[in-house]
């Protein structure tokens, strides 16, 4: 099967230059992921998914719902090295792939602050540069200051302190040494300076690198995806999702947002809506009685929605993409109808002497005026009937 780049994406920021991770494996490279932009990544229809670099503090960090999504819709998500380590020790028990050292660290409870991983970075035009030390890389040096016999116990975690000490902004290697300074004799800031002029290793960047390359190998396999368990996310997350999503038309890139906009100025809008929402009530509370449709009633209906639609087999995932869906996501719509179906069929026996399909018809037609124009059509077809 031929590879896609698309089928490996990457999150990185200042731990992996993106003509890196290119080098390791064929993949699309986004910038640092903020809220909304794994629920966006999904419009590429990857097969696995890295997170290494994200956003915080100043912008909202990406959710544990997007990463949950994307593996309820068979991505496989990998995590490492910075804001993915994080993510994937918060969610291993759901399936997220945890990769490196500070995964490890994280999900063993060596660290429990996100700001071990926080770092000032360029911006994109500057190719994301780091521009100060994450406290991670400061553990990680003072283990193999340890290893080489340069620094004792005390003297690695007194390294560790002072950097911790620091502001993240401001944590870089000349300030660490200038703040652990008064805790170290003079030959070990010494053995220090010798050790440390030979070079440091960025354990972000490894971990990125090891991250990168298991998910590529993951996608080497060419194994089917393997749909996670079905979640039923909060409103406010359903919510959110519609309007930081994105809808691919011909290849390119719509907000969501955008279109939803658009629809409420639509003179329909009010009809959809309150057609949508009969649907969802009528689904939901057919749910709570405990009553389901099986996989072939849900079959139908799809087949159904798509005769209504009229569109060639060739051009059905185009058309679903264009209308923000995909294959999950039109079967969970079309068994919302077939639960709604279920409850109009039986709304005699849901209900105490619940109403009939005729009573349904007449009060609807008495309501939008059908029922009278169709009696004084009789009366019109029929000039012996009585007119009072």
């Amino acid at each position: 099967m031929k590879r896609r780049a698309d089928d490996l994406v990457v999150f990185l920021g200042p731990s992996l230059p993106a003509a890196e991770a290119h080098k390791l494996a064929p993949c699309t490279v986004l910038p640092p992921a903020r809220q909304g932009d794994v629920w966006r990544a999904l419009s590429l229809k990857p097969r696995a998914l890295v997170l290494v670099d994200g956003v915080f503090e100043a912008q909202p960090s990406v959710w544990h719902h997007e990463l949950l999504a994307a593996m309820e819709a068979g991505v496989a998500v990998f995590g490492g090295g910075s804001m993915g380590a994080l993510r994937a020790a918060e969610l291993a028990a759901h399936g997220m792939v945890g990769v490196g050292r500070i995964f490890g660290w994280y999900r063993d409870g060596v660290v429990v602050d996100d700001a071990e991983v926080a770092l000032l970075h360029a911006d994109a035009e500057h190719g994301w540069r780091p521009l100060t030390v994450p406290l991670v890389n400061v553990r990680h040096e003072a283990e193999r200051a340890r290893k080489a016999r340069v620094l004792g116990r005390s003297g690695a975690q007194a390294l560790v302190d002072a950097a911790a000490g620091l502001f993240y902004q401001e944590r870089t290697w000349a300030r660490i040494r200038e703040a652990v300074a008064p805790a170290w004799s003079v030959p070990t800031l010494a053995a220090w300076d010798a050790w440390f002029a030979q070079g440091v290793e960025d354990l972000k960047r490894l971990d990125a690198i090891a991250c990168v390359r298991s998910a590529a190998e993951f996608v080497s396999l060419s194994a089917p995806a393997t749909p996670g368990a079905r979640r039923n996310p909060s409103s406010l997350v359903r919510r959110r999702r519609l309007v930081e999503d994105v809808t691919r038309v011909g290849g390119r890139a719509v907000d969501s947002g955008r279109v939803l906009e658009l629809l409420r100025s639509a003179p329909d809008a009010a009809a959809w809506a309150e057609a949508g929402l009969r649907r969802a009530l009528l689904a939901g509370w057919v749910r709570s009685l405990g009553l389901t449709v099986t996989d072939e009633e849900v079959a139908t209906e799809e087949a159904a929605w798509w005769k209504e639609r009229g569109v060639r087999g060739s051009r059905r995932e185009a058309f679903l993409a264009a209308s923000g869906l995909d294959g999950p996501g039109l079967r969970q719509l079309c068994e919302t109808r077939a639960l709604e179906r279920l409850a109009l069929a039986q709304a005699s026996r849901l209900l105490p002497d619940g109403p009939s399909w005729d009573e349904a018809l007449a009060s609807e037609a008495r309501l939008g005026g059908q029922w009278e124009q169709a009696a004084r059509a009789l009366l019109t077809n029929d000039p012996d009937s009585d007119e009072a």
